[in-house]
């Protein structure tokens, strides 16, 4: 019941292998890494092979290329694997069932992982092309692959865990997300300082140290996650759906979100217990004051505990200790943050509705599609803008104390004006993708994928024209697509520190929000456009 026989793990498999999605997205990753190593091959007509660095750096970019697609792509593909079974109404069903806990977690596991290592392992022909080029061996190459293996398994692992403590699939993967991400951040940074002065070290590492840790946290999430499956706390009874927070504030471990206080009440406003006054938007109301936090405040109290405990070692490295002119990661990282926080609250305002059949009902009220759009739009904003603003105050606190700031004003307040104008731009984006879309998962999925190729995409074809075509024209033209990416902009803004300059020219971050501001306007524009044709409201 645990492999043959499994019916989870049979019908999860046919529902995944049979559907277009598939042979689509594995095209899509082999031609990416095909290109990579196209477009990296050395274009001399002999190679040194006594001293093959560029192959080196061929290798260690595809692999490290694989490892934050995998990152990227492990919870998308297990965080709703329990989450959407209690989305669908099935999950008290299913535990029902004669079948053990473990073999339904187990089923779940390998076939939401069966895809992406087939990814994997699809990928080893064109590694295998890279090897006549010298400097990496077959036991380096299978070491690697070992790793990669590994830490998918363990990323998987961890959404599933995510998928069984929470009740919705954008909540599971917003902590997925948040848990993997240092764990991605150190494996890359490990792999890429170690590709030509310790490669003996890396290669016992992925024998030895990442397959140990990895079955240790497989291990140690599935026996917990075996348990809380067998008496589930949040299946069994329709009314758990809604959460008590007076109950919840009771119950809670660490940080605990009180309505009332200052700055809880910024994302968490108390209810009402009066009547709406006249002339007020009842959506923007409604909104505001239960939408969200109908599931309780646990993705909440997990996210900024999480962001938190990242932030304080990153400030204390960028800001404070010998390094000043690393401020733009810090900055990087904030808006790394808002990247995967920001749709998560925006992604299900309008298909939320399509879900519920109110959508209809709601447009024919006598309020406008913009008093509609602005009000969804601020509820979303409202908590991804109030998460981001905590990451902030570093900010603040560096051009008091820190005496190389004290010259860097503007660079400073150009940082602040970015991450302002990116959580404008991800609430945007994510709720463009909810008026497009039918449901909240697709949704939310289309909106991770169009903001990482929009910040992202950039400044990763920067690092790989300048790595690769460092003395050709490319990397000027690659560097400009990165008006698009506030990534790009942040680390763009000239820092000058102990008489040195950083960054670049004021060009970039001007013109990135420009553009910001324009795509804003556009997609505006195009929302209320969609509601007054009404796009997509009568029931087909």
């Amino acid at each position: 019941m645990y492999l043959v026989e499994n019916p989870v793990l049979q019908r999860e498999l046919l529902l995944n292998l049979r559907m277009k999605r598939a042979f689509v997205l594995m095209f899509a990753y082999l031609a990416a890494l095909g290109g990579v190593v196209y477009l990296a091959w050395p274009r001399q007509e002999r190679v040194d092979l006594l001293n093959p660095v560029a192959s080196q750096r061929l290798v260690n970019l595809f692999f490290l290329g694989q490892y934050l697609l995998a990152s990227l792509m492990a919870p998308s593909f297990a965080a709703g694997a329990i989450t959407g079974e209690k989305e669908r109404k099935s999950a008290e069903m299913l535990l029902a069932s004669p079948l053990a806990p473990s073999a339904i977690l187990l089923g779940k596991l390998l076939a939401s992982l069966a895809h992406l290592a087939l990814f994997v392992l699809a990928s080893l022909p064109i590694v295998m092309l890279c090897l006549p080029l010298g400097g990496v061996s077959l036991y380096e190459v299978l070491a690697a692959y070992i790793a990669l293996l590994t830490s998918t398994i363990t990323f998987g692992m961890i959404s599933l865990a995510c998928s069984a403590y929470f009740q919705r699939t954008s909540a599971s993967l917003l902590v997925s997300y948040l848990v993997i991400l240092p764990l991605a951040m150190a494996g890359s940074i490990f792999w890429w300082t170690t590709s030509e002065t310790a490669a003996g070290l890396r290669l016992v590492a992925s024998l030895t140290v990442v397959p140990a840790v990895g079955v240790a946290i497989i291990g140690v999430l599935f026996v917990g996650t075996t348990a809380r499956l067998l008496r589930p706390p949040d299946v069994g009874s329709e009314g758990k759906e809604v959460v008590d927070a007076e109950a919840e504030m009771q119950q809670a471990v660490g940080l605990v979100i009180q309505r009332g206080q200052f700055p809880d009440s910024l994302f968490a406003p108390a209810k009402r217990d009066d009547l709406l006054p006249d002339g007020a938007n009842p959506v923007f109301d409604k909104e505001m004051r239960s939408e969200i936090f109908s599931q309780g405040t646990l993705m909440l109290r997990v996210v900024i505990q999480i962001s938190m405990a990242l932030a304080i070692p990153l400030m204390f490295f960028c800001f404070y200790h010998t390094h000043p002119e690393w401020a733009p990661w810090y900055v990087c990282y904030v808006l790394l943050f808002n990247v995967l926080v920001g749709p998560v609250f925006s992604a299900g305002s309008v298909t939320s509705e399509r879900e519920r059949e109110t959508l209809e009902l709601l447009l024919t009220t006598i309020l406008s599609p913009w008093q509609i759009l602005w009000a969804k739009l601020i509820s979303g904003l409202r908590v991804s803008s109030v998460l981001t603003m905590f990451l902030v105050w570093p900010l603040l606190l560096a051009a008091g104390m820190v005496r190389s700031y004290w010259t860097n004003l503007p660079a400073l307040g150009m940082y602040v004006v970015i991450i302002a104008i990116t959580c404008l731009t991800t609430g945007n984006l994510a709720l463009f993708c909810s008026v497009l879309m039918r449901k909240t998962s697709v949704a939310l999925m289309t909106a991770y994928l169009t903001v990482l190729a929009l910040f992202l995409a950039p400044p990763a074809a920067s690092f790989f024209a300048r790595t690769f075509f460092g003395g050709t024209a490319a990397p000027a033209i690659v560097d400009r697509l990165g008006t698009v990416s506030p990534f790009s902009a942040a680390l763009a803004v000239p820092l000058s520190v102990e008489g040195q300059s950083y960054g670049g020219s004021w060009r970039m971050p001007v013109d990135h929000l420009v553009f910001a501001l324009v795509l804003n306007v556009m997609l505006l524009a195009t929302m209320s456009w969609l509601f007054r044709i009404r796009w997509r409201v009568a029931r087909e």
